[in-house]
């Protein structure tokens, strides 16, 4: 089966860290991150000489980074803005960045205390790490007249995942939020599309998954730069509890 048949039109993948951190600085400014909050855990690290232990830098951007880029490259395909006959070069991106990485991002989150986080970059880091599988190993052992519903029932099954983490999100910030809107829609339009072998839809959820990226890259954007120049450079907007 041709790759560019079905490439996992989407994922996502995604998602934010630590929700809201706030920091005060000169005369009581208040710094937002494109993160998720996350409770603070007690260092399991022997303190310092100085009384303070390793601290990990926050995991969000990073996961976020390597679903946009991912996501976008695919996207591209699906809705056909580049010619299909180039789809596998998104495959050693979905491995290394959108999977590997995005993992690494997940695992760090757990040792921040960040449930969201880490569910959601670990989640879709396997999701592409799967994806990669599935088009380089599995899919040709697929019969051609199943090919179809095989795939909606994959990306379907992601998009299930993708709608409550929907809903956890809305306790995180907009900026997040969005992108998991949006990335529910790609999945849904994707799984539905190619299990009707729709390319109308199939197409539609290109486009949805080309304003994924989009929003996610703008949420790591947020979150490195808001960061790195200590105070809000990009607004992400927390969302209440």
């Amino acid at each position: 089966m041709a790759a560019a048949h079905w490439l996992i039109r989407e994922d996502p993948s995604w998602v934010p860290d630590r929700w809201v951190w706030e920091r005060r600085l000169g005369k009581g400014d208040i710094m937002e991150s494109a993160s998720v909050p996350s409770p603070q855990l007690p260092s399991r690290e022997p303190a310092s000489e100085g009384g303070t232990g390793w601290k990990p830098a926050d995991p969000g951007p990073l996961g976020l980074a390597g679903f946009a880029l991912t996501t976008f490259i695919l996207s591209m395909f699906n809705s056909g803005l580049v010619s299909k006959a180039g789809e596998p070069v998104v495959l050693g991106v979905a491995l290394a960045y959108g999977g590997i990485a995005q993992v690494l991002a997940g695992m760090w989150e757990f040792r921040t205390g960040n449930t969201f986080g880490a569910v959601a970059f670990t989640s879709f880091g396997a999701f592409w790490i799967s994806f990669w599988a599935l088009v380089t190993f599995f899919a040709g052992d697929i019969p051609a007249e199943h090919v179809g519903a095989a795939l909606g029932l994959f990306l379907v099954a992601w998009g299930i995942f993708t709608l409550y983490m929907f809903v956890a999100s809305l306790r995180t910030t907009v900026a997040i939020a969005v992108v998991f809107f949006l990335l529910t829609i790609t999945f849904f339009l994707l799984g539905i599309g190619n299990a009707n072998e729709s390319d109308g839809l199939i197409e539609a959820g290109g486009w949805f998954g080309l304003a994924t990226a989009a929003a996610a890259w703008y949420a790591s954007f947020a979150a490195v730069t808001n960061s790195t120049f200590g105070r809000t450079v990009l607004p992400v907007r927390p969302l209440g509890r």
